[in-house]
């Protein structure tokens, strides 16, 4: 006992001082997203521009308070895998897109529309237990494996994407004249770090301003997630509180500390979560600094009462949701829908195997 002892002080003892890396109170992107989100702005899917190919199904989606179209792509992949990517529509230059982690341009099956009225879409796979439900207003999409929800994307509204912006210095100076309503004050743009985010002696240039991006998943029925290394953490993914993100961020720790979310060597953002009888897998494709919040409510039992009296008894099924904000790029994810987690780890491997025979 004395022996563990003298060895977990001497631990703690070589901890590095945490104060000299950013948390999330530190990192602009973070700060904007909360804020932002915190005014409940919307997207919706603009049913009437879907156009379906050969490789993907297309269609826009509109912020209610910005006005500005993306795009939004939605991929079959040979192996139960579904692609979906979000970009600006006409970017001011086309944004970065990670080039070299898959192995190939993956094979994809032509998707089916099985259903579509003005207010929804719903896309399959040739075999049809898997089925893409597309909501359009507010936008969401539902992934439905035999007849049951199994995920579902921006069911909380916080899907977001920062539109590159013409830098500062190329702007007319009557543009802060002309447009009182918004605050382009120097203190506002230092507060929310758009062009320039300090950090100690630190200074980085944003030389394109802000371009962060974020989306929510929630997953039903599930209360175990494991994955997105490295952290000292437990191998079960733990509940994060306001602030209190899982971070991917390559950081050259030597002394770090144990039961912690701070990012230490390797950034994979790559999600499992299992419940009995299915596992599915989120891959983040996004190489820039990238956060992650998980909130599992578990499953609870009520009763259903009627004059007083119980009626019955029904559970409602444990969540987990999952949102990811990244600093800049485009969102690009592949949703690995199992069923088991060999079949999960299959289809992770078949898009990235090749990246450690390189």
């Amino acid at each position: 006992m004395e022996t563990d002892a003298k060895e977990e002080i001497s631990v703690e003892y070589e901890a590095v001082d945490k104060d000299i890396f950013k948390d999330c109170s530190n990192i602009a992107f973070y700060r904007r997203q909360k804020q932002q989100l915190s005014k409940k702005s919307t997207y919706q899917a603009l049913l009437d521009s879907v156009t379906i190919g050969k490789d993907s199904t297309n269609f826009q989606i509109i912020n209610e308070a910005t006005k500005v179209p993306l795009l939004t792509e939605v991929y079959g992949i040979e192996g139960n895998i579904f692609r979906l990517k979000i970009n600006e529509k006409i970017p001011l230059k086309p944004r970065y897109e990670v080039p070299d982690v898959l192995t190939s341009k993956p094979s994809t099956v032509r998707l089916i529309s099985c259903s579509r009225d003005t207010g929804s879409l719903e896309l399959t796979n040739g075999k049809g237990d898997l089925k893409c439900h597309i909501t359009a207003n507010p936008f969401k999409v539902d992934l439905v494996s035999e007849e049951e929800v199994v995920m579902s994307i921006n069911s909380l509204g916080q899907l977001y994407f920062e539109h590159l912006q013409i830098p500062l210095k190329e702007r007319a100076t009557k543009e802060n004249e002309e447009d009182a309503s918004v605050d382009t004050s120097q203190q506002n743009q230092e507060d929310l770090g758009l062009w320039e985010e300090k950090f100690g002696k630190y200074v980085d240039v944003k030389v394109n301003g802000p371009a962060s991006i974020g989306l929510d998943f929630s997953l039903h029925g599930f209360e175990y997630l494991y994955g997105i290394p490295q952290h000292a953490e437990s191998h079960q993914l733990k509940n994060t509180g306001d602030g209190d993100a899982y971070r991917l961020y390559n950081l050259d720790v030597y002394g770090y500390k144990i039961n912690d979310k701070m990012g230490i060597y390797g950034s994979v953002p790559y999600l499992l979560a299992h419940k009995l009888g299915r596992t599915l897998g989120i891959f983040w494709l996004n190489s820039s600094e990238t956060l992650v919040e998980i909130n599992t409510e578990p499953a609870v039992k009520y009763s259903l009462t009627q004059m007083g009296t119980v009626a019955a008894k029904q559970k409602v099924r444990s969540r987990t949701n999952v949102h990811w904000m990244s600093e800049s790029g485009i969102i690009d994810v592949f949703l690995l829908t199992g069923p088991t987690p060999s079949d999960v780890f299959k289809q992770y491997s078949s898009l990235t195997e090749q990246l450690g025979k390189k």
